[in-house]
């Protein structure tokens, strides 16, 4: 055995009234493939409209290489002007992607081409729409986001491959302490069980996105993406309702994003090396516990 990968629910459209009891307030994952229909973005971002927006602006990128431990996370690998990396994305395999660009402070008049779909949920944070670039071969390793936003993700131009595991089986995913991702020592679609066998059995949800798909991912879900081919995704973020939500979405900044910046940068390698033995060490007493996470 290995992960246990279920297939997504995909709808057409859905109404707010059974979008809110199915989906949002039992924080299960979605696929909506028409909730773009009506955005001009579905059409207009095209590749050559994208450069053309967004000019030469030098931009970070990253690779699919293990965290350096001497860094803080999210530490980019080089550097590219943006009409040049659209142009190797879209004509070559790469690692390269670009992470967490908000496109929108250099084009706003991207803005117009976009919906926020206020019609199945209320909390948007509408000043942090954010996109995601990557070409072939590019991977996005296996985490939750730290402010715990339920994220609306559209996904743009080729096929990319995300899979999903909810918050519960944190422990059980190698979850590394005082941070908001996994060890990375594992293959997310070939996990090796011998060597870490907390991984046996972990069910998840298995989703690959096309042009124009929208993803509603809930607060708090794990996920690892893989652009099939050189592409791009919008994100959209919402707060939760609940203040116990909201509370824990501050904790993760201050404690899990500041604190863990700090040992890192102080300890580097180990305290890396010291957090991993630890999520290993969590990962088998959950596995060892009898229960299912």
């Amino acid at each position: 055995m290995s992960f246990i990968l279920r297939p997504i629910d995909n709808v057409e459209n859905i109404s707010p009234e059974d979008f809110k009891k199915n989906y949002l307030t039992l924080r299960r994952p979605l696929v909506i493939k028409g909730l773009t229909n009506n955005w001009p973005a579905r059409e207009k971002w095209t590749p050559e409209y994208l450069k053309e927006s967004v000019g030469n602006k030098v931009v970070p990128l990253y690779d699919n290489s293990k965290a350096d431990p001497s860094k803080p996370i999210n530490s980019s690998a080089a550097e590219m002007p943006f009409d040049k990396y659209i142009d190797l994305i879209m004509s070559e395999p790469t690692e390269l992607r670009i992470f967490f660009f908000n496109i929108f402070k250099q084009a706003p008049a991207l803005l117009e081409d976009i919906a926020f779909p206020k019609e199945l949920m209320g909390g948007f944070l509408e000043s942090m729409p954010s996109m995601f670039f990557g070409g072939s071969n590019s991977v996005t390793f296996l985490h939750y986001d730290i402010d715990l936003p339920h994220i609306f993700h559209t996904h743009f131009g080729g096929k990319k491959h995300v899979v999903l595991f909810e918050n519960k089986w944190k422990r059980r995913l190698y979850c590394i302490p005082n941070a908001t991702y996994a060890l990375e020592d594992y293959d997310v679609l070939n996990p090796d069980t011998k060597k870490f066998p907390a991984l046996d059995g972990v069910e998840g949800i298995e989703v690959f996105l096309e042009h124009g798909d929208t993803l509603f991912m809930p607060t708090g879900y794990w996920h690892w993406m893989r652009y099939v081919q050189g592409g791009y995704s919008l994100s959209l973020r919402a707060w939760d309702a609940s203040i116990t939500r909201k509370a824990a979405s501050i904790y993760n900044l201050a404690i899990k994003g500041g604190l863990d910046s700090v040992l890192k940068m102080t300890f580097k390698a180990k305290y890396a090396k010291y957090r991993e033995g630890l999520a290993v060490k969590w990962a088998d007493r959950a596995l060892a516990s009898g229960r299912p996470y």
